[in-house]
């Protein structure tokens, strides 16, 4: 009987011993931080990996994470120095690289990313006022974020915290804005196309009054060349016939009739009402064309 609760005794200070063993030890990963909380105060920082013990039951371990976290910003409107107004979206990242002054002034994520979205909205004002719209758009963006970055970095030191990148996602003009810069850009778009059509239209009439004017000269010149050619044609023609008919005006004379024979007796449709005896058709009753020998 009495082996048995003394067995009885030693099964549970082994127990005891087991959970106090327990609760005295406590792991750090490579992605964490951890402070020791003793009733409430801070006593140690622990932030290397591994194995570490504690008080048990008067000792609380509160982890903190040391990766790079990201800190998402609400899109806000930005005066720059032309008075321009820009809705700008930007976002930082942070690393928690004091713990122990991180978890006394801020205590978790959720307030410090509340602390250092305000911060972050007062650095873009701040240095986004200081230029122009078209800095911000387009020349010089890759400064104005390193400029941002820096100021909330330094800011953001007294949280315990390093701000490792600061990016502006978005820099446009309100939607009105857009509206109307976009009307204004159409509008611009479609008088510099009116205006090149109006030059396209003037140029193809000139192209065309060149090409038509070409046209008449080159007409004008083959015809030119045609009339000489036909006029030299005719004078050959006529010199040869004048020839022809100083050589034999017989033969001249007989082809001269043949030819009108043809021009003047087509098929189908001569009508003529001549005396047999008349000189046109001569050749008809004698192929010397001399007028036969009047009867005795």
């Amino acid at each position: 009987m009495r082996l048995n609760v003394a067995g009885g005794v030693i099964a549970v200070l082994l127990l005891i011993v087991l959970v106090v063993g327990y609760s005295a030890l406590f792991t750090v990963y490579q992605t964490r931080q951890a402070i020791v909380v003793r009733l409430g105060q801070p006593v140690r920082v622990v932030t290397e990996p591994g194995l570490n013990f504690k008080i048990p039951f008067i000792d609380n371990v509160i982890y903190i994470d040391k990766r790079i976290l990201d800190l998402e910003n609400a899109a806000q409107e930005v005066i720059a120095s032309d008075q321009k107004r820009l809705v700008v979206d930007a976002f930082a990242r942070y690393k928690i690289v004091d713990p122990l002054r991180f978890y006394q002034v801020v205590n978790n994520i959720e307030r410090a990313n509340t602390q250092l979205s305000t911060l972050m909205n007062s650095a873009l004002r701040r240095v986004l006022g200081e230029v122009t719209l078209t800095n911000v758009v387009r020349d010089e963006r890759a400064v104005l974020m390193a400029r941002v970055r820096e100021q909330l970095d330094r800011e953001a030191q007294s949280f315990g915290v390093q701000v490792v990148d600061v990016r502006i996602r978005r820099a446009d003009l309100p939607e009105q804005n857009s509206q109307a810069v976009y009307q204004r850009m159409q509008t611009e778009r479609q008088r510099e196309a009116a205006e090149f059509r109006a030059q396209g239209g003037q140029r193809a009439q000139e192209i065309r009054a060149r090409a038509d004017r070409d046209v008449t000269v080159l007409i004008a010149d083959a015809t030119s060349k045609a009339e000489q050619t036909r006029g030299e044609g005719d004078g050959t023609r006529n010199r040869i016939f004048a020839e022809a008919f100083g050589r034999d005006k017989e033969f001249f004379t007989f082809y001269r009739s043949m030819q009108a024979y043809e021009a003047g007796l087509k098929s189908g449709d001569t009508r003529m009402v001549l005396k047999p005896d008349t000189e046109f058709f001569r050749y008809f009753a004698n192929p010397t064309g001399q007028a036969p020998a009047a009867a005795k």
